[in-house]
């Protein structure tokens, strides 16, 4: 890509993170910058200077010096909080192209020094404080780990569906009387993390089969990219995801069944046959053993049974990790593989056991990758 496709590329996916955080158009969508000739690069501090910005913070005395003395640039160090926030500047942008203009004509102070800080103050900002506060579970929790400065599942949330909340798991749940919302939407970007593969959460459908085959890996400290061009893996949902997806919604505590006594709700939501004999016929079939249960597998098999996820059997794939020491050579480059998805675990090709591969077992439970290089890429 050349430069000038980098940069429209970038802008636009600025853009469209800020247009699916905005609750409301009618409130406009706020962006944050520096305040005119005060980001690090350009700004001065003269006495005139402090005069004509009153938003910033004057030298304390011990330092303040001629005019000519005066430093032609403020070092990125010496952005303390204080100082910071007094040369920031607030704008407001009320329709979509006028934000994407907008956008675009910063495209320097994006890539420049906390350029990505100032990019998520104008998400929350146009979000609305209120609003996130709303959405998140427990508001006392921070958007970004005071300590290892991760950002957590709030924020990942909020940038990848434009709702903050914690969780990420479909729709809403019931839990001890309390309501715990989760992503109400197929994402147009995909979250897959290497936490569910050790049990600790379960990823729903509308993050694990986004609108594009593009993946956010999440491991234990770090978030790093999964990609490929087929857009056969993000068809439609075909009518037995469909089925698994509302069945796993009855099925909170991802235990592989239902009550037998919810079985009819599971077939009104899936538009089947509910009449109180057929749903007592399909009852007795599915339970033989009256344990009053009903298993996903068989359930599936008898409403659903032989459908062709019209995946490939192999597709080329690529993982991007930013971190320049999880890189080889410490070079940041995308590194090109082969999946290939099987519907059984076949010993014959089975490749390495690294978390990359646990973290997309989560979605395809027999992937195997083949990468071009020598070792395999890293999650961290």
């Amino acid at each position: 890509m050349s430069e000038e496709e980098q940069k429209t590329a970038l802008c636009s996916t600025l853009s469209e993170i800020l247009e699916s955080a905005c609750s409301s158009p009618s409130t406009g969508f706020c962006l944050v910058t520096w305040a005119k000739g005060q980001s690090p690069h350009t700004s001065t501090h003269t006495n005139a200077q402090t005069q004509s910005h009153p938003q910033d913070v004057p030298e304390p005395e011990s330092s303040q010096r001629s005019q000519d003395q005066q430093p032609s640039a403020l070092a990125a160090e010496e952005l303390d909080f204080e100082r910071f926030h007094s040369v920031l500047h607030k704008r407001t942008v009320m329709s979509v192209s006028d934000l994407r203009e907008e956008v675009l004509s910063f495209y320097h102070t994006w890539r420049g020094c906390c350029g990505v800080l100032l990019f998520l103050y104008s998400v929350i900002l146009t979000k609305g404080i209120e609003n996130i506060r709303n959405e998140i579970q427990d508001t006392m929790e921070p958007l970004i780990d005071p300590v290892h400065g991760h950002g957590s599942q709030s924020l990942v949330n909020l940038l990848v569906t434009g709702h903050a909340v914690s969780n990420v798991w479909d729709g809403d749940r019931e839990c001890s009387g309390m309501k715990l919302h989760g992503i109400h939407k197929q994402a147009s970007v995909g979250f897959l993390t290497l936490m569910e593969s050790l049990r600790y959460c379960k990823v729903g459908a509308f993050l694990k089969s986004p609108k594009f085959p593009i993946w956010i890996l999440g491991s234990e400290t770090h978030l790093s990219v999964f990609f490929t061009k087929e857009m056969s893996l993000v068809g439609p949902e075909s009518p037995s995801e469909q089925a698994r997806r509302v069945f796993q919604s009855f099925d909170p505590e991802d235990n592989g069944f239902i009550p037998e006594s919810l079985l009819e709700d599971v077939m009104k939501a899936l538009d089947l046959v509910s009449e109180p004999e057929y749903v007592s016929l399909v009852k007795s079939k599915l339970d033989p053993e009256s344990l009053g249960i009903i298993l996903l597998g068989p359930f599936l098999l008898e409403f659903f049974p032989d459908q062709d996820s019209g995946i490939p059997d192999s597709f080329p794939v690529y993982h991007y990790n930013g971190l320049k020491q999880s890189n080889h050579n410490e070079r940041v480059e995308y590194v090109e593989g082969t999946a290939l998805v099987l519907g059984f675990e076949d010993p014959m090709v089975r490749t390495d056991d690294t978390p990359v591969k646990r973290c997309l077992q989560t979605k395809w439970p027999y992937i195997e990758l083949l990468w071009t290089t020598d070792r395999s890429p890293s999650l961290n």
